[in-house]
């Protein structure tokens, strides 16, 4: 039976945090949780809203893309501002501005205020996340460290699904006659526990010479910005738009910007400044390979979750309860061999992640034709389900511990929020495109036009699974 050591903290603490690091686990962690949830809990909530709230087609998708496009727009710089700031206080802080912008949203009256107050809602998340995994990073180490990096990635995708079977469990009970609201107030609470606990269990921030700070870099800020926008806002109007010019534009230009982006931060660095982004952080070995896997897991992950709602709800006609729960054994699994895959034999191990990978799609290729025919599927759906959550998670949790298991404390912030965009980009990608094959193969003729979509979308999801099977076999050559 193998000892785990206490937890060395880096930073300077309150008397007593070094004696709950347990408390201050789970605190970030449930704050994360939270966030992750605010993703996905609309999808289910969805028809809903766009009923009560007489949003447009468009006005319903920046309800959903909004909290993403902020959260994956400001990530680094939340980073940054808690290098600058201090991790404790950005997460205190991000948590309050989530908290109060979920009461907002709670209580909007109309689409436009709605929309306005999720993109606050991604901004305070924005803030608060990258604080998560600086915080595990800088007051844990050696298997300590190695355990509580595994509870963050059992948390971190679990929270998509959960969000599914939490939003149609609160649009169903329809909390004293609120309708969808209470999956927006439902935060409120739990920020305002979750603050308290805070404040008491987080160590407090270090006080860091003025030489040692670095500054903010705006200039990198607003490429990065701009090339994030130029890619997710036409990835999430062009289907309802009918794909215009502009938006293919749009997507042409998220590329040269995304380069320049680049092209600047590496000449900042050997300019001595301070970049966004270090690139010593993308030199590290393996961290182009997580990334690719990543952005790949994510996005089959959110696409998957996206299309069958659409087609439970609207395909197969199923209440908003209903649908939710469907969820279950995605989010049963993908927890339980987040958990314990670190003690799987060595053997299983070596191949673990594109074993994974190759689950995911062959269950996704099984969801689609047992629903084929436009029935429900039986007990044999929910094995395939069940497969979906074990090949997604033995492709995620090993790849993100892998990725940060070298990385210096020093690297935290930086790393941690690229980890965390790209995961952010990978959901956010995946609900645009396969979203959109999925809806775009609805006005197909026939008695099951939903079922087919969804057939053609499990088929595109099980392709891009396959490419995340071998990103990386190809290792990079010293």
């Amino acid at each position: 039976m193998t000892t785990t050591t206490p937890a060395t903290p880096v930073l300077s603490k309150a008397p007593g945090t070094d004696k709950r690091p347990g408390w201050l686990l789970a605190v970030v962690l449930a704050a994360q949780f939270m966030a992750l949830l605010d993703v996905f809990i609309v999808n289910v909530a969805a028809p809903t809203i766009r009923t009560e709230l007489h949003a447009s087609g468009a006005g319903l998708q920046l309800i959903v893309a909004g909290y993403s496009i902020a959260y994956a727009v400001l990530l680094i710089t939340g980073a940054r501002l808690g290098d600058l700031l201090g991790h404790r206080r950005m997460y205190l802080g991000g948590l309050a501005l989530f908290t109060l912008a979920s009461l907002a949203c709670g209580l909007a009256q109309g689409t436009g205020e709605l929309i306005a107050f999720r993109f606050v809602q991604g901004a305070g998340t924005a803030l608060m996340i990258p604080q998560v995994l600086s915080l595990i990073q800088r007051n844990f180490t050696g298997p300590a460290r190695m355990r509580a990096l595994g509870f963050y990635s059992a948390v971190l995708a679990t929270g998509a699904a959960a969000g599914q079977v939490l939003g149609g469990v609160l649009v169903s009970a329809d909390l004293f006659g609120a309708s969808w609201r209470p999956v927006f107030l439902v935060n409120v609470p739990i920020g305002a526990v979750l603050l308290f606990l805070g404040a008491k269990v987080l160590p407090r921030d270090s006080r860091q010479e003025p030489e040692s700070v670095r500054g903010l870099d705006l200039p990198g800020l607003v490429l990065l910005a701009a090339s994030v926008c130029l890619l997710t806002v036409p990835l999430v109007l062009g289907q309802e738009l009918g794909w215009p010019l502009w938006s293919w534009l749009s997507l042409a230009s998220s590329v040269v910007v995304f380069a320049a982006f680049f092209t600047y931060e590496s000449g900042l660095a050997r300019r001595g400044g301070a970049p966004l982004i270090a690139p010593r952080v993308l030199r590290i070995d393996g961290m182009g390979r997580a990334v690719a896997r990543l952005l790949l897991v994510m996005a089959v992950n959110s696409g998957f979750l996206f299309a069958l709602t659409l087609h439970i709800q609207g395909g197969l006609g199923f209440s908003a309860l209903r649908a939710g729960l469907t969820f279950a054994p995605t989010a049963v699994v993908f927890g339980a061999v987040g958990l314990t895959w670190r003690r799987w034999p060595a053997r299983l191990l070596r191949s673990l992640i594109p074993a994974g990978f190759v689950l995911t799609a062959v269950s996704a290729l099984a969801v689609g034709w047992v629903l084929k025919g436009g029935g429900s599927g039986g007990i044999l759906i929910f094995v395939a389900y069940a497969g979906i959550g074990a090949g997604l998670s033995a492709a995620f949790s090993p790849t993100f511990a892998g990725a940060l298991a070298t990385v210096r404390p020093e690297d935290a912030a930086d790393a941690g929020g690229l980890l965390a965009t790209v995961t952010q980009l990978g959901q956010l990608i995946g609900v645009a495109a396969f979203g959109a094959l999925f809806l775009a193969r609805l006005d197909a003729p026939g008695a099951h036009a939903s079922a087919d979509a969804l057939w053609i979308c499990t088929i595109a999801l099980a392709i891009a699974a396959i490419f995340g099977g071998v990103a990386g076999l190809v290792r990079r050559r010293n």
